[in-house]
């Protein structure tokens, strides 16, 4: 694959200080059956090429669908051309960057490809799935879905690097709506976080087809459940909740051109500076949080970045203390050679890399849930995301979860529905008394995270263990 338009590219080359060509092709598909009815099917196909050129300090950029000789040759006077032109407003000199000019290749390990088993197939498994989810009266609305992408990539550089990676990713949803007495509750799998890169195998090894009946169970639990109480308590967050925790207050203020400040106009700033690394208490001892690109079938798992920067597994935070910003090659070059990781991803052939989340994970600790329990005396265990406001610096926020469960004397209680819990980021991590370990581990994942401008969503992934936090302010309702 790609291969004729890499020639093509070398062949047309032009005499300046740094140019590359980063060619994309993803094919994505989308099954879903809604209340035992096929819906619509999704197919998708999308492939073209981004032109990136540094020359005379200048930086520029062309995106083209056209592959063939003459529509990347366009491509190539267009991006040397705006280098050009922007070469006297640059804000630090591009063309002194040394860019990464890796060689090697990444392929996900698949066992079960998404081809191996039939259209019809898939959709039998779907209506199987679908029909154990309305276990009552009350359940009013139910889907279960498969979306499967294939994104291929191929970069090559005039400094001779050459990377090529083929990433098959598989996300399944399965989501119940539940009303009777007034009140309406969800429950999905994971808030859509149960992504993963592989097969049709993962399927399998997360029990996708027993899952519908315990999600409307789950439901229907929450129906007749009590609100959750208010209060100043301990808060035990369970791992598909950490994830947008993660996410949210460490992921996104951690990225090194927010910090610069190239977000502010859009999606704000962040409350880190630059100064803060190797210095801020950013949480508790037990706070470790690894950069991973490199974890088998985590869902943004690669080998190079796409600017070809060689992936590696990075402490973010260790023991509590914030050590390096999530900073690819031109972020790093414009704070005088910070340390960084290589998170300088775009979403598609239309878009040039910025600096994004990956596989930003916590560390397990050494606690079972039991004795996380066993330690709080007044508290509630929250499970998945359900809604999420953070304002324009990452700081203050405020979460609300699908389910409940309350914690008295360390003893798991009664199911409660529509707890909620606010915090500061700045203090939230601090206030982190305990980690699950292993067996409470989990990896997951969402297809959409937005950021930049114009705007982009990449796949992140997020794995985490339970965690608790003691003194959250924690309410109930809507």
């Amino acid at each position: 694959m790609f291969q004729d338009e890499l020639n093509r590219f070398r062949e047309r080359m032009p005499n300046v200080d740094y140019c590359s060509l980063r060619l994309v092709d993803e094919q994505m598909d989308v099954l879903t059956v809604r209340r035992d009815v096929l819906q619509p099917i999704e197919s998708w196909n999308s492939r073209g090429g981004m032109v990136t050129v540094h020359h005379r300090g200048g930086t520029g950029y062309a995106a083209t669908p056209d592959l063939s000789a003459s529509g990347i040759e366009r491509a190539l006077l267009r991006a040397k051309a705006w280098a050009e032109q922007t070469a006297d407003l640059a804000l630090f000199d591009f063309s002194s960057v040394q860019m990464p000019k890796a060689v090697g290749r990444y392929a996900t390990p698949v066992v079960r490809p998404w081809g191996s088993q039939g259209l019809g197939d898939k959709i039998d498994l779907l209506q199987r799935v679908s029909k154990t989810m309305p276990i009552d009266e009350r359940i009013v609305d139910w889907h279960v879905s498969l979306m499967n992408t294939r994104f291929s990539t191929a970069t090559v550089t005039s400094t001779g690097g050459e990377v090529h990676q083929v990433h098959d990713l598989l996300a399944p949803d399965l989501t119940v709506i539940a009303s009777g007495g007034g009140d309406t509750q969800k429950r999905s799998w994971g808030g859509r976080g149960v992504c993963k890169q592989g097969g049709l195998e993962i399927l399998d090894a997360l029990f996708f087809e027993s899952s519908g009946t315990k999600m409307s169970q789950e439901a229907i639990q929450l129906l007749e459940a009590p609100q959750c109480p208010s209060g100043v308590m301990d808060l035990i967050l369970m791992p598909d909740q950490m994830m947008l925790q993660i996410h949210e207050s460490i992921g996104h203020p951690l990225e090194l051109d927010r910090i610069l400040g190239d977000e502010r106009n859009y999606a704000g700033t962040s409350f880190v500076t630059v100064d803060m690394f190797g210095s801020y208490q950013y949480g508790s001892p037990l706070l470790n949080i690894t950069f991973d690109p490199t974890l088998h079938n985590e869902f943004a798992t690669y080998a190079f970045d796409d600017d070809g920067q060689e992936a590696t597994r990075e402490f973010i935070i260790r023991q509590g203390l914030l050590e390096r910003p999530l900073g690819g090659t031109l972020s790093r070059h414009r704070t005088n050679g910070m340390s960084g990781v290589a998170n300088s991803r775009a979403q598609s052939w239309n878009r040039p890399p910025i600096d994004r989340m990956a596989n930003l994970n916590m560390e397990p600790g050494e606690q079972s849930l039991d004795e996380l329990i066993q330690s709080v005396e007044n508290g509630v265990l929250m499970r998945t995301n359900t809604s999420w406001s953070i304002d324009d610096s990452r700081n203050k926020f405020q979460f609300g979860c699908e389910l409940g469960q309350r914690i008295e004397n360390g003893e798991l209680k009664e199911v409660v529905k529509n707890p909620n819990y606010r915090g500061i980021s700045a203090n939230f991590w601090r206030n982190l008394s305990g980690v699950g370990d292993r067996s409470t581990f989990e990896t997951l994942g969402t297809p959409y995270c937005g950021k930049g401008e114009p705007n982009q969503v990449v796949r992140v992934g997020h794995a985490s263990p339970a965690a608790l936090f003691s003194g959250i302010q924690v309410f109930g309702g809507v």
